[in-house]
């Protein structure tokens, strides 16, 4: 017989396993939902970004806002600069960490990624309660804040 701990232990794999899957058909899904804007999932979170930023914002910024390397996020950010979808500003902060800004072109891009896609998440809601996917919500929060915190010497999260 599983002891409680066995049981969530299992529960919060089936979970982890369930959000590892769920992770790769959203990406596909976004992949070819904005690939006719010249995007990818990745550089179109990358958009989202900076325009749900509350202020221009570094590339480090930006990747630990992603939870994503800052390598990565530098590498699409210099393709998206020479297409001319985004720009750099000087940063009063930093003289090497320019801020990273979206152009006319890019926020037209962005919006039309946008247009395409929030009558489709209607459909893809259709039949989830509000409530429960509020409830995931809550639940991924709580994951997320767990695995940013430090990691326990006994308990190796």
């Amino acid at each position: 017989m599983r002891n409680e701990a066995d049981t969530k232990s299992a529960v919060l794999t089936d979970l982890v396993l369930t959000l590892f899957r769920v992770n790769n058909l959203t990406l596909t899904w976004g992949d070819r939902l904005v690939a006719p804007l010249g995007l990818t999932s990745a550089r179109w979170q990358i958009l989202g970004a900076i325009v749900f930023a509350e202020r221009p914002q570094p590339v480090a910024w930006l990747a630990r806002d992603l939870g994503a390397s800052r390598q990565n996020v530098q590498r699409i950010v210099n393709d998206l600069e020479r297409e001319g979808v985004v720009a750099f500003a000087p940063n009063p902060h930093h003289a090497r960490a320019h801020l990273v800004i979206l152009t006319a072109k890019g926020r037209q891009i962005y919006d039309e990624a946008y247009e395409i896609y929030a009558p489709l998440t209607e459909a893809l809601g259709e039949g989830i309660a509000v409530d429960d996917l509020k409830t995931a919500r809550r639940v991924l929060l709580a994951l997320k804040v767990k695995l940013e915190g430090p990691l326990d010497d006994e308990k190796q999260v």
